[in-house]
């Protein structure tokens, strides 16, 4: 007997019910809104995704040409290539005076997955995770994935967007497995000094917890909060390195986004299980992108820095034009390309200010709770596009700003 194909389509397979604790990126999810109001003919200023508006450097480009034509178009070790694993170590032992062997070295697809694969390979079911509050969100919905529980850890305006260290200290419990550290931070650009450091390396060294330090913005520093502009990692701690993942890429300094190339700098009795979770996942990372990154590395650094110093003058523009409106108050951005200013719009939440700016005013940013509950009554503007464009939404939130307080 046939059966009724109107029929089966009503009985959909069973999902798993862990999906449901897998969340998203709001940038993503307002960036499709303001693409669909686009395509309705609206002008939107792009204030909303974390991705500099630079073009990859000539030169890292040619490499990726000319490794394709090398043949580098097949498989690769799962931890990566052997010349980009060395040309990782050697950049981090110099940027952070750290001794790197090429062989604590993964070389991932992107970011991300140095998330994933060291949440999974160190959490269990029930236990539990200090992560900052607000923070990217992808550190929380791996964490629920895997049935593990984020403890949130407040970020305070009044410090620059740097937790009180009495307030992870008090968290921790026995359950406790793994302690997420991002500085420079997304959402807030907020640096972690080298006090705040010694503070989480003692908790961590005491409680004999591991520690995943996502640097990602590490080349992009305007305030260490120590009177420089250096990069401070927590690695570099005596009794550290052999306890934390370094997460850093190429995405970042090198507009790189789209290349998808991360690594991470992992404690050798940890790789192995972060090896076998990439080989079960990706196979390994596009070997002409990794030769790619060798360039990056190598290479010519002016790209970086001269980018680096035009984010630091839009940065000055948006935090002096954020502070101008009434109702709004932004702090200095130590680090990253983003703003988080608190607001004051009676009877409204940041999502409901968020959206309003975006379908009345036409500029799209993101509510300050896309990254946690912490996130209330702030904001997030990416000041990763140009100056006139940064110009443009700020008088139009200047304006969302003055029509929300008025009603």
């Amino acid at each position: 007997m046939v059966q009724d194909a109107s029929h089966n389509s009503m009985h959909t397979p069973r999902f798993s019910p862990r999906m449901a604790e897998l969340g998203t990126e709001g940038a993503f999810e307002v960036l499709a809104r303001a693409r669909a109001l686009e395509a309705q003919g609206r002008r939107i200023v792009h204030l909303e995704i974390g991705e500099p508006d630079f073009e990859t450097a000539p030169h890292i480009v040619e490499a990726a040409v000319k490794a394709l034509h090398d043949g580098f178009t097949h498989y690769g070790p799962t931890a990566g290539l052997p010349p980009v694993r060395a040309a990782i170590a050697a950049t981090v032992s110099r940027t952070r005076g750290l001794d790197i062997s090429p062989d604590t070295v993964i070389v991932t697809p992107g970011g991300k997955p140095v998330i994933y694969y060291t949440i999974l390979a160190t959490c269990d079911a029930g236990d539990e995770v200090l992560i900052p509050d607000p923070s990217y969100p992808i550190y929380e919905s791996v964490v629920r994935y895997v049935g593990a529980k984020p403890v949130s850890i407040p970020l305070e305006f009044d410090r620059g967007f740097r937790f009180d260290p009495e307030a992870l200290r008090e968290r921790v419990t026995p359950r406790t497995r793994l302690i997420i550290l991002n500085s420079p931070h997304n959402p807030t650009g907020g640096v972690l000094t080298p006090s705040d450091l010694q503070a989480v390396a003692d908790i961590a060294i005491r409680h004999n917890l591991w520690v995943l330090s996502d640097e990602i913005y590490s080349r992009i520093i305007y305030d260490d909060g120590a009177g420089g502009r250096a990069h401070h990692s927590i690695a570099s701690i005596p009794g550290m390195l052999e306890r934390t993942v370094i997460l850093d890429g190429f995405s970042k300094a090198f507009a790189m986004t789209g290349w998808r190339l991360g690594y991470g700098i992992v404690p050798a009795p940890l790789l192995p299980h972060l090896v076998r979770l990439q080989v079960n996942v990706n196979s390994c990372t596009a070997s002409f992108v990794q030769m790619a990154g060798i360039a990056a590395l190598n290479g010519p650094q002016k790209g970086v820095d001269v980018m680096v110093a035009e984010f630091d003058a839009r940065r000055q523009l948006v935090v002096a034009g954020l502070n101008a409106i009434d109702g709004v108050e932004c702090r200095d951005p130590g680090g990253a390309f983003y703003a988080f200013p608190r607001i004051d719009v009676p009877g409204r939440t940041s999502k409901e200010v968020a959206d309003s700016l975006l379908a009345e005013e036409g500029v799209a940013i993101l509510a300050g709770t896309a990254f946690g509950e912490y996130g209330e009554n702030f904001l997030r503007l990416s000041f990763a596009n140009s100056r006139a464009e940064i110009a443009e939404g700020l008088a139009r939130i200047r304006h969302g700003i003055e029509r929300l307080r008025k009603h």
